[in-house]
C-alpha cells in the first residue's frame, strides 16, 4: 500500500467517499432483489411483474447515469454526486410506503435515476482527483465497493428478516435506504471540487453551456471515434455480463440440475469474487494498462463462461468455476472509469463517461434476448457460449481501436500530484 500513503489528504478523502457512496448504493439497489420472494407472497404478484420493476429501474439507472454526466460538467462533479446520493435515498425511502405494483414500480424507477448516476459522478470526480499513476487502483478499488454493498445487504437481510415478520420487514430494509442521505454531510466538509479550466460559478448562468450543448460535445468531430468505440466496450462488457447472470443459473439448474445455485455458499463464492477481481483488475490495469487489462479480462471471461456451458459440471465444480467467473467479470468495470476517464477533454468528460458506459447497459439488453431466441434452434448453453463470445469478442475488438491512457495526466490534476509524475501527456 505504498501508493496509499503517496497521495494526498485530499485524494483519500475523495476515495473513501466515493467508496462509501458506492457502497451504499449497492445496499440500496440489492435489497431488492432479496425482497422480490417476500413481495411476490405478500402482494400476490408474479415474477414477471417484480421482474418488471427490476427492468425498470435498470433503464432508469441507465438513464440517470447519462444525465449526471451532463450534471456533473454543468455545475461541477461535487455537486452532481450529492444530487444522486440523496436523491437515490430519498426513493429507496420512498419505497417503504408503497401500498401496490404501479407505486413500487414509480418508486424503484426514480430511485434508479439516483443509483445509475451516482456511479457516474463519482467515477468523475475520483477520475480528476486521483493523481495519474495510481488512477487505476483507485477506480478499481472504489468499484469493489459495490461487492461490499451487496454483502451488506444480505447480512442486513437476514437480520431484520429474524426480527421483523416478513410483511414489515421489507419496508423496514427500504426505509433504512435514507441513510446514505447522511454522507452528503462528509462531502460537503471533506471532498473539494477538482480544478477546472472555467468553474461553472465563474461563468455565470447566461454563459454556462446548455445540458443539450454539452451532450452534443461528446459527438463532436474531435472525440467522436472515442465516443462511437467507448459505446460499444460498454455494450459488449454490460451484453456478457447480462447474457450470463440472466440464462447461466437457469441452465445450470434447469439443464445440468445443479442445487448448490440457490445456496449461501454460492453466494459467498460469488460476492467474494466480484471484491477480489476489483483488486485485482485495480493493480494490474495500473501495470500493463487500460487496454492490456480490458482486453485480458474479457478474453478470460468468454473461456470461463464456455468451460461451464460445454464441459460436464457437477455442483463442486460449479462452486469453484462461479470463482474466476465472477473475478473475471468484475475486472472490466473495474477498468472502465479510468479508461473513459481518460479519454474526454474536460468540458465534456461527465457526459462521455456517463454516456459509454450507460448506453452499453440500456442496448446490451439484446443479448439476453438474443440467447432466449437462439436457444429455439440449439442447446441453451451453446446460445449463451455463442453469445458470451461476441460480446466478450466486441470488447476485445474496440478496446484494440483505442490509445493506450495508462500514465495521462489529465488536466484537473492537483499540483501536488502532478509534480511527482513523469512523462506527463495531457487531454
Amino acid at each position: 500500500m505504498d501508493w496509499y500513503r503517496e497521495i494526498s489528504k485530499a485524494e483519500k478523502r475523495t476515495l473513501w467517499g466515493c467508496f462509501a457512496g458506492w457502497a451504499l448504493d449497492g445496499v440500496d439497489t440489492q435489497v431488492f432483489s432479496l425482497v422480490i420472494p417476500t413481495l411476490i407472497a405478500t402482494w400476490g404478484i408474479g415474477k414477471g411483474q417484480a421482474g418488471l420493476i427490476g427492468g425498470a429501474t435498470l433503464v432508469a439507472g441507465a438513464l440517470g447515469g447519462l444525465l449526471a454526466g451532463v450534471l456533473s460538467d454543468r455545475i461541477g462533479r461535487v455537486k452532481a454526486l450529492q444530487v444522486t446520493v440523496l436523491w437515490f435515498s430519498l426513493f429507496t425511502f420512498l419505497s417503504a410506503f408503497a401500498q401496490n405494483f404501479e407505486q413500487l414500480l414509480v418508486l424503484k424507477s426514480l430511485q434508479g435515476l439516483g443509483f445509475g448516476g451516482e456511479w457516474t459522478a463519482g467515477a468523475v470526480l475520483l477520475g480528476e482527483t486521483i493523481r495519474a499513476k495510481h488512477r487505476g487502483k483507485a477506480m478499481g478499488i472504489v468499484q469493489s465497493a459495490w461487492g461490499f454493498g451487496w454483502a451488506g445487504a444480505v447480512l442486513l437481510y437476514m437480520i431484520v428478516f429474524s426480527w421483523v415478520s416478513p410483511e414489515w420487514a421489507w419496508r423496514v430494509l427500504f426505509a433504512v435506504g435514507l441513510l446514505p442521505a447522511s454522507l452528503v454531510i462528509y462531502m460537503r466538509r471533506n471532498i473539494e471540487e477538482p480544478p477546472r479550466e472555467i468553474k461553472p460559478a465563474e461563468q455565470g448562468e447566461a454563459h454556462r453551456p446548455s445540458a443539450l450543448a454539452i451532450l452534443a460535445g461528446i459527438f463532436h468531430p474531435s472525440v467522436l471515434r472515442t465516443t462511437i468505440v467507448g459505446a460499444l466496450i460498454g455494450l459488449g462488457a454490460h451484453g456478457g455480463y447480462h447474457a450470463i447472470t440472466t440464462w447461466l443459473p437457469t441452465y445450470l439448474k434447469t439443464e445440468r440440475h445443479l442445487s448448490v445455485l440457490g445456496t449461501g455458499g454460492y453466494l459467498a463464492v460469488v460476492i467474494s469474487a466480484f471484491i477480489i477481481g476489483c483488486f485485482v483488475s485495480a493493480w494490474l490495469q495500473d501495470k500493463i494498462g487500460r487496454r492490456k487489462n480490458v482486453i485480458l479480462f474479457a478474453i478470460c471471461c468468454a473461456v470461463t463462461v464456455n468451460v461451464y456451458v460445454f464441459l460436464p459440471v457437477g455442483d463442486v465444480a460449479m462452486l469453484l468455476l462461479s470463482f474466476p467467473l465472477g473475478l473475471f467479470s468484475a475486472g472490466i468495470p473495474a477498468t472502465l472509469g479510468a479508461l473513459f476517464n481518460e479519454l474526454y477533454p474536460q468540458g465534456v468528460r461527465g457526459t462521455g463517461v456517463g454516456f459509454c458506459y450507460n448506453f452499453g447497459r440500456v442496448v446490451s439488453a439484446v443479448f439476453p434476448v438474443l440467447v432466449g431466441h437462439m436457444g429455439n434452434s440449439m442447446p441453451i448453453g451453446q446460445a449463451l457460449g455463442i453469445d458470451a463470445g461476441i460480446a466478450y469478442g466486441l470488447v476485445v475488438v474496440a478496446a484494440l481501436l483505442l490509445p493506450e491512457t495508462k500514465g495521462r495526466r489529465i488536466a484537473t490534476v492537483p499540483a501536488q500530484a502532478a509534480s511527482n509524475e513523469h512523462s506527463p501527456k495531457h487531454v
